[in-house]
């Protein structure tokens, strides 16, 4: 009976050691939370709406055909210049013979169009002459008439002939002028039917040359559409390169949080895909002059009386480390926890660090494709033009 008494001191005692116990977690949680803050959450802003983000080079077929050999699978590393698809070339080289048959046949009509300069030249001199014969023939009929050895009509006739021929004569200096207009004043090889001629062979040569389809920048590859036996056309989507070693985060800040974030200030980024423990080191490199929804496919209308006030988010490129890159690779999409130091006073709000000096932004590969065209050409010009000597004539 006694082990049953009830002792309100102890109880009261007790009561307040268990609330001084939580008092005091409390009070030293929110001082550690309240340090925490001050120390080290004080001067970041975060977010976990930020992606990897990196070029993704779309590979197009730049010419029609059938696919013959597919060089790159998934997943491989291609350097640039690399050959990824070959293409029969069936259509181009059709194409490209014709384009050289039609620049032979070109220069050959601007050479018969000058030797029919020389033959007008000729018909000219001879109708000249037969005007001058006839007109001797009129002076003397004109004397014989007064006679009467000659008759009116043999005078009349002369006459009439005369004027004929001074026509005709007429006409072929007038087609004379019509020819000269065409050929006249540059040679034939630089003649503008000629050289509008030599485009076509050159388009077509480059068209066959893109049978081989390259990759214009080192890479990996992704997103292989083609295979063996597809007709394509030019522009049809073959695959993706990915150059994995220039990739940058896209961080969607809200609006509410962009006030202190400006270019030049230190970012760390955790990747999702590799813990808490792994940070990436970056740095602030320009705002995107817009919101996401600015850049939607279908902007929101705000002017519409359903209005609902939503926090936007603004877009903030960060650049990553490149050491930090290469230690531990990431791929375009990983999702990240981004946060910047605010502390840090940065660059003028509207400038950018982002840099298009990398291979991303520029190819050469496509630079040496009409090589051997020109001499391709002057050979069908030599081909099909006349002798030496009357070549010089004309020109």
């Amino acid at each position: 009976m006694g082990n049953n008494i009830i002792r309100p001191k102890e109880i009261m005692r007790a009561r307040s050691r268990r609330l001084k116990t939580v008092t005091l977690i409390v009070l030293l949680a929110s001082v550690a939370y309240f340090g925490y803050y001050w120390y080290a959450s004080r001067n970041w802003v975060s977010t976990d709406d930020a992606f990897v983000t990196g070029h993704l080079v779309t590979l197009k077929a730049q010419t029609e055909g059938t696919v013959v050999e597919i060089l790159a699978e998934n997943t491989q590393a291609v350097k640039k210049g690399d050959v990824l698809v070959r293409l029969d070339g069936n259509i181009a080289q059709i194409a490209l013979q014709q384009a050289q048959a039609e620049l032979g046949e070109t220069v050959r009509d601007i050479i018969t169009l000058t030797a029919k300069i020389d033959t007008l030249s000729q018909r000219i001199i001879a109708r000249q002459a037969s005007l001058n014969q006839v007109r001797h023939d009129l002076k003397r009929f004109i004397a014989a008439a007064q006679d009467g050895a000659v008759s009116d009509q043999q005078v009349q006739n002369a006459q009439d002939k005369i004027r004929e021929l001074e026509a005709a004569i007429q006409e072929a200096r007038a087609e004379k002028a019509g020819v000269e207009a065409q050929v006249e004043g540059v040679p034939v090889e630089r003649h503008p039917a000629v050289e509008k001629a030599k485009s076509h062979v050159r388009r077509a040569f480059l068209d066959y040359h893109r049978r081989n389809v390259v990759a214009p920048a080192s890479g990996y590859v992704a997103k292989r559409r083609v295979q063996v036996g597809d007709n394509v056309k030019a522009g049809a989507v073959l695959l993706a390169i990915v150059p994995l070693d220039d990739l940058w985060i896209e961080a969607n800040f809200l609006e509410t949080q962009i006030a202190g974030i400006r270019p030049g200030q230190p970012a760390e980024i955790r990747v999702d895909a590799y813990g808490k423990d792994l940070v990436y080191h970056g740095r602030v490199e320009g705002l995107n002059p817009g919101t996401g929804s600015t850049f939607a496919l279908l902007p929101t209308d705000n002017a519409t009386g359903n209005f609902i006030h939503i926090a936007e988010r603004l877009p903030v490129r960060i650049g990553l480390d490149p050491k930090d890159l290469k230690e531990n690779p990431l791929q375009p999409g990983l999702s990240t926890l981004t946060r910047v130091n605010i502390s840090e006073t940065g660059e003028p709000l509207l400038t950018s660090s982002a840099s298009t000096a990398g291979d991303a932004y520029r190819t050469s590969i496509y630079d040496n494709e009409l090589d051997g065209v020109e001499s391709l050409i002057e050979r069908i010009i030599e081909e099909n033009s006349v002798p030496g000597s009357q070549i010089k004539a004309l020109q």
